[in-house]
């Protein structure tokens, strides 16, 4: 293949050859970094045209397993249904996309990127955006505009633009940045937690806790949550590095660019004399209906109002007579919100809709949380489960098989919304909210090697059930009594500007994502951000008016923790089912007295308090995992108890030659175990029991019989008798 571009970028170097495959396509790009390859095509259908008020893109990210020298995992050895990490892929390129096309754009317009071969340590997500926007800019619909995307690391407290896949396993920040020269148009962030080890004062160790025996030092979950002023200085280098690949990307893309054919954009025009007939007549009544804040009684009244217009006019065509009714209704909301600082609702800019929430409403779940804000209602439920409950998969660029132990499942359905669709299998947006909430809370949750699993069944929406998601799954996680590095709350912001004027809004509602300019959710304790995801509808958004919201939206995630905190105070555990695990440390040399002769003592203790047992023998660490506390406490009892027992008795050390008084504490068809003084187990053979032959043990001893033996052998750690003479 040979390359039209090549560029010398921050950390990676990108080889495009355009005009070489892929001809019939109305724009192809073949992106080669490393040994990774990618081919992004753009295909245009000129004749079709949409009737609605949408952008008909469609974008599909799409992996080839041979393209990393491996089979499709599963039963069908083709590629089948995309994986989520497909799904989110598309996700994000088409949402750094959307933004390019211009108001009218109607017809139908297919992205496909195919990854060819993979490199171990290729960022594809970075890759495939870059691909798909070089396709589009040389193609012949008329974009110029280059966007493409960076990705920032934090590694070792610096800061690191386009990191390696290795050297982002070692990152405290995962920030995917998408823009244009001038402006960002769509952030993903996520805190990574990391495990430190943490001095304190070794007065306070408990010897029988510490796995150390006495070391001062000890593991501490840190969320590494990115305060506000950080991640504005960090998206401003980003932007900065957004400048410098996409100016490149345009001076190299410029020649090779398509001649434009001339597109037919379909804008609707509103009927100024309707506009004016609903505002003169019924300003009150779309007032009094944008108040109504869910989205089917909201639709309900402009219904009804459009019913009694038409009445009045029966002329007049219901859907211009609909989108003038729109027009005055949107204007309304954003000037309301500009001109009196008031939102639809009533509430102030800042203001949080009242929030209730309940915990454990599922008696026969592990966990639950009930978390309500506004007319957006949340059931978050938490099942926990060992290491064999974890999900398997296997991105294209893993060595193989990975599990995830914690899992996010956002499900939307219908009636949500009053709709009366069917359930079916999770769709881009639900996988998009699902993996949002997981970013924002698994960096702070202290799992202890269980399976976590969160389930937000979404009951009632009105705006920001991702968030919501956010705030249940965090009283779920608690409700199930799992440690939290932090608390943690997800609010969803919103603004309007018209000119040099603009108003940022907390905790928005349907109606003002709809008719507002922002999008932007972010999730965190109070110290700092963990999650957040921004999509702008401005075409960009200056870093001085986004610091605002972000400091709103601290305040907002402040006052919901405080009223989360609240609520856990009030958790009362599903003791009855709720499964737990309990990790403590005993001394090593006692380990042998938990397992017991050939493991039956520990049989025993499994059976009996229904929990399994997981033991380090060098570090003497006992891992605990039962499916009731009831069942936990009493196990960790008993062998804190043998342990206990085993310590009141003093350790007797013998040697060759000893001779003691044993008891017979079992026979065997080979010889006789031993119980010495000191609570130690020796085996006599039979050959050792007499100076004759003898055919059974049983012939000259039975158990609790006491006898002189003399120890003969050390075999390891086990003892050799002899009958002493």
């Amino acid at each position: 293949m040979k390359y039209n571009v090549e560029l010398d970028l921050r950390n990676k170097k990108e080889g495009y050859a355009f005009g070489q495959v892929a001809a019939q396509a109305n724009g192809a790009a073949w992106l080669k970094c490393g040994d990774t390859v990618i081919l992004a095509t753009v295909v245009i259908d000129e004749t079709d045209f949409v009737d609605e008020d949408f952008l008909p893109l469609t974008v599909q990210y799409i992996e080839k397993s041979y393209a990393a020298g491996k089979f499709p995992g599963g039963f069908i050895k083709r590629e089948t249904k995309p994986s989520d990490f497909e799904t989110l892929t598309s996700r994000i390129v088409d949402r750094s996309l959307r933004p390019l096309f211009p108001k009218g754009f109607a017809n139908p317009i297919q992205i496909t990127i195919m990854v060819l071969s993979a490199d171990r340590e290729a960022d594809l997500q970075v890759l495939a955006l870059n691909a798909a926007s070089a396709a589009l800019y040389v193609s012949d619909v008329d974009i110029f505009n280059s966007v493409s995307a960076v990705r920032v690391g934090k590694i070792d407290d610096e800061i690191v633009f386009n990191p390696t896949r290795s050297q982002l396993e070692n990152s405290t920040l995962d920030l995917y940045l998408a823009g244009s020269k001038d402006d960002m148009l769509m952030i993903e962030m996520q805190a990574l937690g990391t495990d430190e080890m943490e001095i304190i004062d070794i007065g306070m160790i408990d010897p029988m806790v510490d796995p150390v025996m006495g070391s001062s030092a000890i593991a501490v979950r840190k969320s590494n949550a990115l305060p506000e002023d950080e991640l504005i200085r960090v998206l401003s280098q980003a932007q900065e590095a957004l400048f410098e690949a996409n100016s490149a990307y345009e001076n190299a893309f410029k020649p090779f660019a398509s001649e434009p054919f001339e597109l037919q954009y379909v804008i609707s025009e509103i009927n100024a004399e309707m506009v004016e007939f609903v505002r003169t007549h019924h300003t009150d009544d779309i007032k009094r209906g944008i108040s109504q804040m869910a989205k089917t009684e909201r639709s309900t009244a402009l219904r009804t109002i459009r019913k009694a217009i038409l009445k009045e006019m029966p002329d007049w065509n219901e859907h211009e007579l609909k989108k003038a009714i729109e027009s005055v209704k949107r204007t309304m909301v954003r000037s309301q919100i500009l001109d009196e600082k008031v939102r639809a609702d009533g509430r102030g800019l800042s203001e949080v809709r009242p929030i209730k929430i309940e915990t454990n409403v599922l008696p026969s779940a592990h966990a639950s949380a009930l978390f309500t804000r506004g007319q957006t209602q949340a059931l978050v439920v938490l099942t926990l489960g060992g290491s064999k409950d974890a999900q398997m998969y296997e991105n294209l660029t893993d060595s193989g098989t990975q599990n995830e132990a914690f899992m996010v499942h956002y499900n939307f359905p219908g009636f949500s919304v009053g709709e009366p669709s069917p359930i079916g299998a999770p769709r881009r947006r639900e996988l998009g909210h699902g993996n949002l909430a997981k970013r924002a809370l698994e960096g702070v949750c202290v799992s202890n090697g269980q399976t976590v699993r969160l389930v937000s069944e979404i009951l009632e929406s009105n705006g920001s059930s991702s968030m919501a998601t956010v705030c249940g799954g965090y009283m779920a996680l608690r409700a199930g009594d799992i440690e939290m590095a932090d608390p943690i709350a997800g609010v969803a912001m919103g603004m309007v500007a018209e000119g040099d004027r603009h108003a940022i809004l907390t905790d928005i509602m349907g109606l003002e994502d709809h008719d507002g300019d922002l999008d932007f959710k972010v999730a965190g304790s109070k110290e700092g951000i963990t999650a957040m995801q921004m999509d702008i509808k401005l075409g960009g958004i200056r870093l001085d008016v986004l610091k605002e919201a972000l400091y709103q939206a601290k305040e907002a995630r402040a006052h919901i923790i405080d009223i989360m905190m609240s609520s856990e105070d009030q958790i009362e555990l599903n003791e009855g089912t709720l499964p737990s695990t309990d990790l403590f440390h005993i001394d090593p040399s006692f380990i042998g007295d938990i397992i017991g002769q050939a493991g039956k003592t520990i049989r025993e203790i499994i059976e009996r308090f229904d929990v399994t047992i997981d033991i380090d023998k060098k570090k003497g660490a006992v891992k605990l995992t039962g499916k009731n506390r009831d069942g936990l406490r009493g196990a960790r009892d008993h062998i804190e108890g043998i342990v206990s027992g085993a310590t009141a008795v003093e350790k007797v050390e013998y040697k060759v030659g000893d001779i003691v008084n044993g008891k017979v504490k079992k026979i065997v068809d080979f010889g006789a175990f031993i119980e010495l003084p000191g609570g130690i187990d020796g085996l006599i053979h039979i050959s050792k029991l007499s100076d004759g032959h003898i055919s059974r043990v049983s012939d000259v001893l039975k158990e609790g019989d006491e006898l002189m033996v003399e120890v003969v052998e050390f075999k390891g750690n086990k003892i050799g008798l002899g009958r002493a003479k």
